[in-house]
């Protein structure tokens, strides 16, 4: 005996040999190309930015949207030789929101910058390990010309 039920936003289909013995009726109906729900990517096919894109990240809601949206935009339709180089009031108004929300919006250290709270601990000194050292060019020179 074949019978569904919902549970939560999932619905549970239990069916029967006899259900599958016979070709499916159901009518798949086209995708849409202006369903603003359905997955496009970034730009969708009239052209337009998909703020819903995954690929966004995020960046298009939250308190930094507008300024992200604006510069985006820009950018997006830019038409200068160096794309994006009429945008850079934009990018820097986002900046500017990005930095009023560091919590939100993290800076990424500068990985060659020592602060001085690492100055002052002890693992400032330590060598790196073994395997991100490169070995001595003696050694590489060697390897190539040994086969």
């Amino acid at each position: 005996m074949s019978y569904c039920r919902q549970e939560g936003k999932d619905r549970i289909m239990f069916v029967t040999k006899d259900d599958h013995a016979s070709p499916s009726l159901a009518e798949i109906k086209p995708d849409d190309p202006d369903d603003p729900y359905e997955e496009h990517g970034l730009i969708l096919p009239n052209g337009e930015i998909n703020w819903n894109c995954p690929c966004l990240g995020g960046m298009a809601s939250g308190p930094c949207s507008e300024p992200f949206k604006a510069a985006f935009s820009c950018f997006h339709k830019s038409q200068e030789e160096m794309r994006g180089s009429d945008c850079l009031d934009q990018f820097r108004d986002m900046q500017d929101c990005m930095q009023r929300y560091p919590e939100l919006y993290p800076q990424d250290d500068d990985p060659l910058e020592v602060s001085p709270e690492r100055l002052e601990s002890d693992d400032v000194g330590e060598a790196a390990p073994a395997e991100s050292t490169p070995p001595p060019i003696d050694q590489v020179v060697a390897a190539d010309t040994s086969s």
